[in-house]
């Protein structure tokens, strides 16, 4: 355990998820990285004091509990979950499948009960804990081609929604940062190379904001926090 706790980043990536894994190791968090596939985790593990690799897919209840076990096991009890996994199924109404609908909810939705209930009970005991959704635009409105990953999405805010009413007076902030806009990722910059700087989300930044959010003293807890670009039109 870091002499911050435990702090679970669930979804690593490229992009906001290894910089959330770097931004509470910086502040003394030993981090578990949560990913199906091992190989950016491991080498982040390597990167970072105190921090383990864990394979772990979000869409299946029993694999989230297999993970939550060995963080335990290993590090400790959770006392900041970042729930950043998204699942992105694009398609209209006529174009999505019933399979591609379960999953986006699987991962969006699911997988986000599965995990907070597998550190409420010790953030309960604690009396204090975080618990930090990385949630999106579509849970606010669907698109056309949003048929299955807004409808997930906003079952993920409603969750967080009542999750936050019945556990912020025992002392656990559960939270909502909206991300707004496209990832500055070496791969978005290839498909969009005409866009400015301004344009593009920083994952540090975002990483900055998230961290923030779980320093907020109880007397002014945010619910929900918008990140977007100043460009960004909204």
């Amino acid at each position: 355990m870091g002499k911050k706790g435990v702090c679970a980043v669930v979804g690593i990536g490229p992009g906001n998820g290894a910089a959330l894994a770097r931004r509470f190791a910086k502040d003394g968090y030993a981090v578990a990285l949560l990913a199906r596939s091992p190989g950016l985790t491991n080498e982040l593990a390597k990167e970072l004091d105190g921090a383990r690799a864990y394979l772990c897919d979000v869409a299946d209840e029993a694999s989230i509990k297999e993970a939550f076990a060995a963080i335990r096991k290993h590090q400790g009890e959770v006392d900041v979950l970042v729930y950043n996994a998204g699942s992105g199924i694009w398609g209209s109404v006529e174009e999505i499948t019933p399979e591609g609908f379960e999953q986006s909810w699987r991962v969006n939705a699911l997988g986000a009960l599965v995990a907070s209930q597998e550190v409420i009970p010790s953030m309960k005991a604690k009396g204090r804990g975080n618990i930090v959704f990385i949630g999106a635009t579509a849970s606010r409105r669907g698109n056309v081609m949003t048929a299955a990953f807004a409808p997930a999405k906003a079952a993920q805010r409603s969750l967080a929604e009542s999750m936050a009413r019945s556990l912020w007076p025992a002392g656990i902030h559960v939270s909502v940062v909206i991300v707004d806009g496209v990832v500055d990722l070496p791969s978005t910059r290839k498909r969009m190379p005409d866009k400015p700087d301004s344009f593009f989300i920083r994952p540090d930044d975002v990483a900055d904001l998230v961290h923030s959010v779980t320093e907020q003293k109880p007397s002014t807890w945010s619910f929900e926090v918008e990140a977007r670009p100043f460009a960004e039109k909204w």
